[in-house]
């Protein structure tokens, strides 16, 4: 009768190499968090300085679109809220951060 123990051990137990470095899982641990970060918190950072700059340089006359959705051009910029007149005698005022996107106005026309 032929014994199945060599068998299994040689496939399901795992032997670790001989000279193995004892610090090969926080090195792997440490690259994992490298590349967490450059892919992921980075560009988010990136992406926040960018709008908060767009935001802070809004003017009058600005196209914008807010979170909601809801287009219209920038009547006037307070300090920490933002008029944006949406049709002929139709104006609201959203926060600052409500701001989606900016088109900046024409300066040629």
């Amino acid at each position: 009768m032929i014994s199945i123990e060599p068998v299994l051990s040689t496939l399901f137990l795992a032997q670790q190499p001989a000279g193995g470095s004892p610090y090969q899982p926080f090195i792997m641990m440490g690259l994992l968090g490298v590349m967490f970060y450059f892919l992921l918190i980075r560009p988010q950072q990136r992406q926040r300085k960018e709008m908060t700059a767009r935001i802070s340089a809004l003017q009058n006359g600005d196209k914008v679109v807010t979170t909601a959705g809801i287009h219209g051009i920038v009547h006037n910029v307070k300090e920490t809220t933002v008029l944006v007149k949406v049709a002929e005698g139709t104006v609201l005022e959203f926060d600052k951060p409500a701001i989606a996107s900016v088109k900046k106005k024409d300066t040629a026309a």
